[in-house]
């Protein structure tokens, strides 16, 4: 009996002190923090698509089917899936400090009046969407449908954020918005029940993306 309950403690402490199977270097967590930056900014202005059906390529060729979205979301995850929680955060933190500050990196401008903007919630979001996702990415070896799992953590997180600050606009109604709790309804509906299945599809393609390039990398 003593020597089950000594065998017991000792794989529990083995289990607790278990390091994640991937670490990424400092360097390069920095490039792909700066990789991630990059992809988040000009992604922001490309609408996303997928193909026509295969079946109809005979008769109609391929052609785009808008999903109503950017590929921004996409890119934000995919520098957790790729990068780790440090670059993905990083990554977003210096995508927000520049859109506020310098330059008019975001979908409608920048500058600090973007504050009072609905989807400002939302480019919130990405530091923990980010973040969570690279955490979770990275806790095991690499496999496709922790990177789906891990990315679709990180887009619920974002739409969380983006919710709170919705709400709270309309709690506090600033000067110059335009959220109020009469228009809370129809803002929620336009900024995460519309565009989620487009989302939810760029998601999928980002942990294919991500599982193929750690692929490569061997890691």
């Amino acid at each position: 009996m003593l020597f089950r309950s000594k065998r017991n403690l000792k794989i529990r402490q083995n289990f607790a002190s278990e390091e994640p199977a991937v670490k990424v270097s400092f360097p390069n967590e920095l490039l792909w923090a700066v990789v991630g930056l990059l992809l988040t900014i000009f992604s922001t202005f490309f609408q996303a698509w997928v193909a026509n059906p295969p079946w109809n390529w005979g008769t109609q060729g391929v052609q785009p089917q808008p999903l109503g979205v950017t590929f921004q979301v996409g890119a934000v995850l995919l520098t957790g899936c790729l990068g780790g929680k440090n670059a993905g955060a990083l990554s977003q933190i210096a995508y927000l400090i520049l859109g506020l500050f310098w330059l008019p990196v975001f979908a409608h401008g920048g500058g600090l009046s973007y504050l009072q903007e609905p989807t400002f919630g939302y480019i919130l979001g990405f530091i923990p969407g980010a973040w969570l996702c690279g955490f979770l990415a990275f806790r095991s070896k690499r496999k496709l449908e922790i990177l789906a799992l891990s990315a679709l953590a990180g887009l619920l997180a974002i739409h969380l954020c983006g919710l709170v600050y919705l709400v709270g606009l309309a709690g506090l109604s600033p000067a110059g918005s335009t959220i109020s709790w009469a228009t809370l309804p129809q803002a929620i509906f336009n900024y995460s029940l519309a565009p989620l299945p487009g989302q939810l599809i760029i998601i999928c393609a980002t942990a294919v993306i991500a599982f193929i390039i750690r692929q490569i990398l061997f890691y």
